[in-house]
């Protein structure tokens, strides 16, 4: 027997965190973890976009990873969890500022601003990239509002975007899409 996927309880704009507690459906906590899951969402399709087996199996790990920051950005701080919640870890960190340092070893320097785009992979890897800072935003809101955050959800996050933007970069230089230098208007 399989499980509804509507429970009903959330119709009148309500959810609750993992412990328990309620919260309206507006609250930075859950526009934090939903941001986490637009672009987890969307991480599936930067690697349904582009045809390199090492990217899309880091990006798997990612997005299992990004399973992991939902799950902690959805527990009440307040409350014990009978759950086991999977940590993130400082080797997650490290495994992304590697992937980044191997692809801008044939990057070319960047001298100036790039313009989003040249093709579908490369636009939908710096959609990916905005959609990873705002989440960081959230969460760092979250923060600020002197809400416990796991510390290593925020590093992770930048780092993430960081990895997405040399990303798309990467992409680029692999279809061979030239990038376009944003020139300002004088």
């Amino acid at each position: 027997m399989s499980f509804k996927i509507y429970t009903k309880t959330g119709d009148a704009g309500n959810t609750s965190l993992i412990g328990g507690t309620k919260v309206p459906k507006s609250h930075i906590r859950i526009e934090s973890y939903g941001t986490v899951d637009e672009l987890n969402s969307y991480i599936g399709l930067v690697a349904d976009s582009f045809a390199d087996a090492h990217t899309i199996t880091l990006l798997r790990e990612v997005q299992d990873r990004l399973f992991t920051v939902g799950a902690s950005l959805a527990c009440d701080p307040d409350k014990e969890t009978s759950m086991k919640i999977p940590d993130l870890k400082e080797e997650d960190i490290v495994l992304l500022e590697k992937e980044i340092d191997t692809m801008n070893e044939v990057l070319p320097e960047m001298k100036s601003f790039i313009i989003p785009g040249g093709s579908i992979a490369v636009s939908n890897a710096h959609i990916a990239r905005c959609i990873c800072r705002r989440a960081e935003r959230n969460v760092v809101l979250l923060y600020h509002q002197d809400t416990f955050v796991e510390p290593l959800v925020i590093k992770y996050l930048n780092r993430l975007s960081d990895y997405l933007f040399v990303l798309a970069r990467y992409i680029g230089h692999q279809q061979r899409v030239e990038e376009i230098p944003w020139k300002a208007r004088i």
